[in-house]
């Protein structure tokens, strides 16, 4: 396992935005851009060239996230606030706080924090040494 300095991530999410950049390059333990702060948790190598990266997401009121991509599995839970969830093929969702989801691989997701600060914990199952997070055109 790797120590929590030597992680890279460019967070949630889920769901929160995540710039794109590998998975295994290093960047600080907590990362805030345009209204939404990453802190990676924990990160740990995965059998067969993946990562799992367990991430915090704290997202300001009435922020957008961009619509992007994963290289792998991003599951979450909603520990406050609510967020619109919206992902290509599904009906758009309200998550509050003890909601929970999961968005496939490879699929197009975005979000929109309601009127309170929103915090998440996602956990990403994701292959090692590709973004984390990939920008998807509408």
């Amino acid at each position: 396992m790797l120590s929590r300095r030597t992680f890279s991530a460019c967070a949630i999410c889920a769901l929160t935005g995540f710039a794109a950049t590998a998975v295994g390059e290093t960047e600080a333990q907590a990362q805030t851009t345009s209204g939404v702060k990453r802190t990676v948790l924990e990160k740990a190598e995965f059998p067969d060239n993946y990562l799992t990266v367990t991430v915090l997401g704290e997202i300001e009121p009435g922020v957008s996230v961009a619509r992007h991509t994963h290289p792998g599995v991003e599951t979450a839970y909603i520990l406050d606030g609510e967020l619109d969830l919206y992902v290509q093929g599904q009906p758009a969702r309200r998550l509050k706080a003890g909601d929970t989801y999961l968005v496939a691989r490879e699929v197009p997701h975005s979000g929109r924090a309601g009127d309170k600060p929103v915090k998440v914990v996602g956990t990403y199952v994701v292959e090692k040494d590709k973004p984390l997070a990939s920008p998807a055109p509408e």
